[in-house]
């Protein structure tokens, strides 16, 4: 019953705010499952969350995630960021009312360095390129060496993007999501 309303809240969002969300459904469960899959939760200290829309990778990633990780949480809508804040209660978690180009100054905010993985939901492709570019970038600096940042899509739209920052990306395909999505996996080598 609960995800009914969280699937028709998100159906909702997406007419209202197409800037912000890029799907017309929450991801599946093959397509989290592919997302978490890359990030090694046994020695992830520290991951941030872009987009996190209505908590789907949210939930995978404090079932998989240690007792003492920290999981900070970068959402921009606004009733996304409320569904949120309702949803989870878990100290590991902080869920913040920002956006995604901001990651360096949060992150400077609550003295941390680097993060050990980036889970990214973002919808590159409507969001101006300016801020993008930014986003990328800044996910970039705040990864530890041999950090994780993943991120899918639902198209190849970002590929040219990431690999100016990331360099040599490695690239999936989850056919069983409505829509199919490209999930791109990035490690840090500087």
């Amino acid at each position: 019953m609960a995800e009914k309303r969280h699937n028709r809240r998100f159906l909702s969002t997406f007419f209202s705010e197409r800037k912000q969300v890029g799907a017309v459904a929450p991801s599946g469960k093959f397509l989290v499952n592919s997302m978490c899959n890359k990030i090694d939760f046994g020695n992830a200290d520290i991951i941030l969350e872009l987009g996190p829309g209505t908590g789907v990778f949210t939930t995978e990633i404090l079932k998989r995630a240690k007792k003492d990780t920290k999981i900070i949480l970068f959402e921009l809508n606004e009733e996304f960021y409320q569904l949120l804040v309702e949803k989870f209660d878990d100290p590991r978690l902080e869920i913040l009312y920002r956006s995604a180009d901001e990651i360096e100054d949060v992150l400077k905010e609550r003295n941390i360095d680097k993060v050990d993985a980036i889970l990214s939901s973002l919808p590159l492709t409507v969001i101006p390129k300016e801020i993008k570019e930014k986003i990328v970038q800044q996910s970039f600096n705040s990864l530890k060496e041999k950090g994780i940042y993943v991120q899918y899509q639902y198209s190849l739209n970002a590929k040219k993007l990431l690999e100016s920052t990331f360099g040599k990306l490695k690239l999936g395909f989850v056919p069983i999501n409505v829509p199919p999505a490209f999930v791109y996996l990035a490690q840090k080598n500087s």
